[in-house]
């Protein structure tokens, strides 16, 4: 069981504050600073620096914390299968949403064959969100498209799928064979900020000098389907993964618009709290689900 002098350690990262730590935890704030100055003194180093009227992490603090919110994470998935090695086990585990649409009905119903009678649970939100229940203990590991810090969280390739843009079969045709820089002039519809295809987007934007404010007009939406909907209609254009317009393609009211510039593949990752004493149960898991 983790020290409770840990949780008020990861608290404080929480809120990078003592005063709303102690708080959170209904303790003092003095409690806060004698559990602080206890892991200090235990491990030998400064864990918090002053900033003006704040504070940040040291180098040897951001190590504890790391290590920390694994040991948490951990914690939680051995209560959890220590109770279910009597019954069946389960599995809590998130998606990024273009991954929970369109790329995970195979796998998962092939895992789900191989796992009858446990409880499967799949969360979706986009990658800062599961990279935050990730730390918290939420959900034991995730498939993102997103960016994640590789020193925190280790990686295993789900996928390398094909990354496009999309508009009207009438703009499709229009824009063939021209570059990126002339799409600039149509709306953009994009997803929030913080979901992985768009942070896909805004790299790819980044690296020819160009913004996503660079687009004649932006319309921001949360949902997949309401954005392929709003494409359709000819209100604009967007960026997908191609899986994403594999029935629209074949209807023939969504095309790719096959500019000579844009040739982008982008991996989706199967993610854990890295140094995790879990870890070969979840490459156990990431096999099933990639059938290797």
């Amino acid at each position: 069981m983790q020290d409770y002098r840990m949780d008020t350690f990861l608290c404080v990262c929480k809120h990078m504050s003592f005063t709303d730590a102690a708080e959170e935890l209904c303790i003092t704030q003095p409690a806060v600073t004698q559990h602080i100055r206890f892991l200090e003194r235990n491990y030998g180093v400064k864990l918090f620096d002053r900033r003006g009227r704040g504070i940040e992490l040291t180098k040897a603090g951001q190590m504890l914390k790391n290590a920390a919110t694994t040991m948490m994470n951990d914690e939680r998935y051995l209560k959890d299968s220590m109770i279910e090695a009597q019954s069946n086990r389960s599995y809590i585990f998130g998606a990024t949403l273009t991954v929970a649409e369109y790329m995970i009905a195979e796998p998962l119903t092939r895992f789900i064959s191989n796992h009858e009678g446990s409880r499967i649970e799949m969360k979706v939100a986009n990658t800062t969100q599961l990279l935050e229940q990730l730390d918290s203990g939420d959900i034991d590991f995730a498939i993102v498209e997103g960016n994640f810090p590789k020193s925190e969280y280790e990686s295993l390739s789900f996928a390398k799928k094909e990354y496009v843009a999309v508009g009207s079969p009438r703009l499709a045709l229009e824009y063939r064979g021209r570059v990126l820089d002339d799409l600039l002039s149509q709306t953009l519809i994009s997803r929030e900020e913080g979901s992985g295809s768009r942070e896909i987007l805004e790299r790819e934007l980044s690296s020819r000098g160009h913004s996503i404010q660079d687009f004649g007009n932006m319309i921001e939406l949360g949902s997949i389907g309401l954005i392929k909907k709003m494409v359709q209609m000819d209100l604009g254009i967007t960026f997908l993964y191609r899986d994403a317009i594999f029935e629209n393609e074949l209807a023939g009211n969504m095309a790719v618009i096959d500019i000579k510039d844009f040739d982008v593949y982008h991996e989706i990752a199967f993610i854990f709290r890295k140094n995790s004493v879990f870890r070969d149960d979840y490459l156990k898991i990431f096999s099933e689900f990639v059938d290797c």
